[in-house]
């Protein structure tokens, strides 16, 4: 459902995925380790390892509510943007950590929005060096 880009697609508007983009890089290192993500127009895929006690909640919670307001104010309306829920997944492995990262960033080339994974620019893929 997600790929088939139900809802507004408002992720795929370029001032909008660089909130959210922005928003998940952030505390980078800090809070947080990003190893991979992906802002699809209706929805955001991170691969992340919580640093120094921040727990995944804590750190959903902080890019939801941050991206929420500024994605609002841009688009100059109210409301939620947001589900409540989000899903997470426990890496068990080496293996799945690297199925998890390719998924992520070929999750457009899946959805048909791009051919190259470094096509589209909200995303892991399209920040490796050339």
């Amino acid at each position: 459902m997600l790929d088939a880009g139900h809802g507004e697609g408002l992720l795929a508007r370029p001032e909008i995925g660089a909130i959210v983009q922005s928003a998940v890089l952030y505390f980078d290192a800090d809070r947080y380790r990003v190893h991979a993500w992906c802002v699809m127009p209706n929805h955001a895929h991170v691969l992340s390892t919580p640093l120094g006690g921040v727990s995944l909640s804590a750190m959903v919670h902080s890019w939801k509510s941050f991206t929420a307001h500024a994605i609002n104010a841009t688009l100059h309306r109210r409301g939620t943007l947001w589900f409540e829920e989000y899903f997470d997944r426990l890496i068990r492995d080496d293996d799945h950590f690297w199925t998890v990262k390719a998924y992520i960033e070929e999750n457009p080339v899946k959805a048909g929005l791009c051919l190259s994974p470094m096509d589209w620019p909200f995303s892991s893929a399209a920040q490796l060096p050339e």
